[in-house]
């Protein structure tokens, strides 16, 4: 049975599952549709064509589906997904996408936003993403599974975080960060591989020297980048995280790539 404290305004047309709880002064709008299990503490907005999956929170004054911040949104109907058992902090703010970002904007599951994180409209996030308290999405970033972004950090928009980097605090990147990197600074720089985190993550020793070994190699100073990358794909090819490397870099983007800063 759901708890809907008497103050919260929950309009008829939201779709609530089993077990809901949603607390005072919180308003859900007529679009919205929230996941078995999921706790609604105080002051919650959520609003829009949004949808919420199982066992999230979501903690005071967030404000979750209202319109882009976008001067170019002209009203059509877009949504915002927010994966299951993910923890949404106070003042954090999730917009849903536009016409020229594909009506959508995605969060997956499992992630944790910390008080006053903003995704912006069109993102694409995968699981198991931490933004720490204030760090911002601009519009049409995508961030991969596993990444951590630190507090006060602000990711400029179309760039893209790879899985299981590192975004320093107070970092404002505008280029794209490789799966595995570690980004520092204003503006932010490649500072090596996120170490601390492949560990966490149980990755293998092997792999971690062999990420280490391509990363040399991609980042040296010798031939271009794509002569760099072809040498890396024939020494390591065949290791899952070097592939995910490669892969990224190939990928055709809006952004260039964040690389170490040159002495």
């Amino acid at each position: 049975m759901s708890a809907i404290h008497p103050t919260a305004v929950v309009d008829p047309g939201a779709k609530l599952g089993s077990e809901v709880e949603i607390g005072a002064y919180s308003v859900i709008g007529s679009g919205v549709e929230l996941g078995d299990g999921c706790k609604l503490k105080s002051h919650v907005v959520v609003t829009g064509n949004t949808s919420v999956g199982a066992n999230c929170q979501i903690f005071p004054f967030a404000s979750i589906g209202h319109i882009p911040q976008d001067l170019k949104y002209g009203g059509e109907e877009s949504k915002l997904t927010i994966g299951e058992n993910t923890v949404i902090r106070e003042h954090v703010t999730m917009n849903p996408g536009t016409d020229g970002g594909g009506l959508e904007t995605r969060v997956g599951s499992h992630g944790f936003f910390m008080v006053g994180a903003h995704v912006a409209h069109d993102c694409q996030v995968g699981d198991h993403v931490i933004l720490a308290n204030n760090a911002t999405l601009a519009g049409h970033c995508v961030v991969g599974d596993h990444a951590i972004l630190g507090g006060l950090s602000a990711v400029h928009q179309f760039v893209r975080v790879g899985a299981h980097a590192f975004v320093g605090g107070m970092s404002g990147v505008e280029n794209d960060l490789i799966p595995f990197g570690m980004a520092l600074g204003n503006r932010a720089t490649l500072s090596g591989l996120n170490i601390v985190g492949l560990k966490r993550q149980g990755i293998k020793r092997e792999q971690i020297h062999n990420l280490r070994k391509a990363y040399r190699m991609l980042f040296s100073e010798e031939g271009t980048l794509m002569e760099r990358l072809e040498d890396v794909e024939k020494m390591f090819g065949e290791d899952v995280g070097v592939a995910c490397v490669i892969e990224f870099i190939r990928v055709a983007s809006d952004r260039s790539l964040c690389v170490p800063r040159s002495n």
